[in-house]
């Protein structure tokens, strides 16, 4: 593992903290823009790629004391990092749910039985 002597933890903790508000202030200014979204979780998809396959791994552990203590770093730690997919059927299935409730909503205010109700109650 190549790890620099001179590693400045909470110089390195302040700037991703800089970078994660940096993102997640991207991320609201694109609410409601599904595309902008998409956009940017492609782009961290491959970023995560990228760090992942070239700089992580030529930083791996050479020696058995070495790659031990990095496991129990990832295990005490929160786990590997990974960024999942959604899945389209996940995707098609949260939208056939509301495209029926949407279906739901629209039938109870154009259907007659809906005008012969009481009226509420206060």
């Amino acid at each position: 593992m190549r790890c620099s002597n001179d590693f400045d933890t909470e110089q390195f903790q302040q700037a991703l903290e800089t970078l994660t508000a940096d993102i997640r202030a991207l991320a609201s200014g694109c609410q409601g823009n599904t595309l902008a979204i998409l956009a940017l979780l492609r782009s961290l998809e491959a970023i995560h790629q990228e760090i992942r396959d070239t700089l992580f791994l030529n930083s791996l552990p050479d020696n058995r004391q070495d790659l031990y203590a990095l496991l129990r770093d990832i295990e005490t730690a929160g786990g590997w990092p990974h960024i999942p997919r959604m899945r389209l059927r996940s995707l098609l299935v949260n939208l056939a749910s509301e495209i029926a409730n949407a279906d739901k909503s629209d039938e109870s205010i154009s259907s007659p039985a809906s005008s012969q109700l009481p009226p509420a109650e206060p």
